[in-house]
């Protein structure tokens, strides 16, 4: 999956919007919303209040994660833990972006949400390279790592199998030359060993 593809499943995440407009229920391929009242908030899927808000039809309420507090506490968190925390959201980075971009002047503190947010996700990116680091170093052939987005994986999808893969071609090369070393070494022990038996 590419960011694109992430980005689309995204887009589907459903936000709250406060319409200047009125209109009856749309049916859609991915369900029916509305109807639409100005001024009273509804539902719809993040891309479709993105496009509302481009063009001027309404305002996107922020997300209760969404907040400077709220996300302060996820960054101190995820600061103090050696493992992933738990996101408020598996698509918190499209959803701010896509929020953030169209309708920063929509959000509260907009400016410091989208830096805590930057934050979070170098700490994460920087934990992510750390576990890969020690899992090539230690050979192991899994790893677990709970509570990364699809966001987080893809990023580091490009390299982890190659490297994994890589990891394995000099395993099966270091057994293949293995055995007959090891075989002279105890051959040459046996006979160091039964002339100091004479």
């Amino acid at each position: 999956m590419d960011p694109y593809e992430i980005e689309f499943i995204g887009e589907n995440r459903i936000v709250s919007v406060i319409p200047n407009f009125s209109h009856d229920k749309i049916f859609l391929i991915c369900g029916e919303f509305g109807p639409f009242r100005a001024g009273l908030p509804t539902n719809v899927p993040l891309w479709l209040g993105v496009m509302l808000k481009q063009k001027q039809k309404c305002r996107i309420v922020a997300p209760d994660w969404m907040d400077v507090e709220v996300l302060e506490i996820i960054k101190e968190e995820e600061k103090k833990s050696r493992f992933f925390t738990k996101m408020p959201n598996e698509h918190y980075m499209v959803e701010a972006k896509l929020i953030l971009g169209a309708a920063a002047e929509d959000i509260p503190r907009a400016s410091e949400i989208k830096t805590i947010i930057k934050d979070i996700w170098d700490i994460r990116m920087s934990k992510l390279r750390t576990s890969m680091d020690a899992l090539m170093k230690s050979g192991g052939s899994y790893g677990r790592l709970d509570h990364l987005t699809m966001m987080e994986i893809n990023s580091v999808k490009p390299l982890l199998p190659e490297a994994m893969d890589e990891l394995h071609r000099i395993k099966m090369m270091t057994r293949k030359t293995m055995p007959s070393s090891l075989n002279n070494s105890t051959f040459s022990q046996t006979a160091t060993g039964s002339s100091q038996n004479i």
